[in-house]
């Protein structure tokens, strides 16, 4: 019993130490960089960035097209470790939660063990008043036969009472101990998700920072060049995927948008112009998922929080079939989701350095389509 109480002890004590705990680990924002100008539907980013070069910022050897697929692939990396993150994140949340209700759920089994105590200890006080004795014993000493036929039924019921008191006190002594157990499991998986939060953070940060000192080490008309760099890839990739008939095809589910994903598009727009920030949720900055989930629940439906989740757990959809309110997720990875507004363009939150913006459905190599709510 001893050796039961301290495993109680230790997960009540894990709801106490929970709150520090289960804090989200807080995010930074990359330095704003110059905001990309606004550009019509069929204007896009450029298509799926190539992984970089060599660590070290760009070299001399370098042309500027090159230089931006580096700093692009840095950039994707780093949208790739939001994710990674986000889930973690998400992840500690909810254990942290569950370590809260299990460490509830052993205090009110405790109480239970407590009163059960109380009602064994009754029942042994009320056999020193008896005299010591047993009940069955002093049962075969009274000569009296009415009183022996009551004492025998009173005995009975007294013998069920005290088997099903040590029975209750047994399973409620299991119950904690399971608490106890999985309060102890979920315990080490946050700290592993955790663990997954910091090596995320960093990769982030060290993306970003390796993409800034590039940018950093270019010459003023070398930027404003990868900007129209920029545009052009843009501009290839929409028209590739414009040519390949996605959108003609599309048009005709159009007006089939729902209330519900009119809502959705109409949050989503609202924050047009406001800043990525990797693990931001709004209202003044977000990331690609932080963008599409609290869309959604504007609308009043809840969506998994990050890109990767919401392509596994959503229903998927064809192309051909997608209307506003449909998120389109991109890459192999499934590291980037907008939400189709209609005509062949997303709204988008599109990676550090940039705003929440429009642009064409083909701005990215497009993995799927799927359809929250149904």
């Amino acid at each position: 019993m001893e050796r039961r109480r301290h495993c109680v002890a230790a997960a009540i004590a894990l709801v106490c130490a929970v709150t520090a705990l289960a804090a989200p680990g807080t995010a930074f924002a990359a330095p704003a960089a110059p905001a990309a100008p606004m550009v019509p539907a069929a204007l896009t980013a450029p298509a799926e960035p190539v992984p970089p070069g060599p660590p070290g910022g760009a070299r001399p050897q370098q042309t500027l097209e090159q230089i931006r697929l580096e700093i692009e692939g840095l950039y994707h990396q780093a949208v790739s470790a939001t994710d990674a993150y986000n889930l973690a994140e998400d992840q500690v949340q909810r254990q942290s939660t569950e370590i809260v209700e299990l460490g509830q759920e052993a205090a009110k089994a405790q109480d239970r063990i407590d009163d059960l105590k109380q009602r064994a200890g009754a029942t042994a006080r009320a056999q020193y008043r008896g005299g010591g004795l047993p009940p069955e014993a002093q049962l075969l000493l009274t000569n009296d036969p009415q009183l022996f036929l009551d004492g025998a039924n009173r005995f009975r019921q007294g013998q069920k009472a005290t088997k099903d008191l040590l029975r209750e006190m047994e399973q409620t002594q299991q119950e904690l101990d399971s608490y106890a157990r999985d309060a102890s499991t979920q315990w080490r998986k946050l700290e592993e998700n955790r663990l997954k939060q910091a090596k995320a953070r960093k990769e982030i940060a060290a993306k970003i920072s390796a993409a800034e000192k590039i940018e950093a080490r270019l010459k003023k008309e070398e930027k404003e060049r990868l900007l129209v760099l920029e545009r052009e890839a843009a501009q290839r990739a929409q028209a590739s995927w414009l040519a390949s008939g996605a959108l003609k095809v599309a048009r005709g589910a159009e007006g089939a948008a729902t209330e519900q994903g009119k809502k959705a598009v109409a949050f989503a727009t609202a924050q047009l112009g406001k800043p990525y920030e990797w693990g931001a949720e709004g209202p003044g900055s977000y990331d690609c998922s932080g963008l599409t989930s609290k869309a959604w629940e504007a609308a009043g439906i809840t969506v998994p929080r990050t890109s990767q989740e919401q392509w596994r757990q959503l229903p998927k959809v064809d192309i051909k079939d997608m209307r506003p309110g449909d998120l389109i997720i991109y890459h192999a990875d499934a590291s980037h989701v907008g939400m189709y507004v209609g005509d062949g363009a997303i709204v988008h939150s599109p990676r550090p350095g940039r705003t929440v913006t429009i642009t064409g459905a083909g701005a990215n190599k497009i993995l799927g389509v799927v359809r929250p709510g149904g």
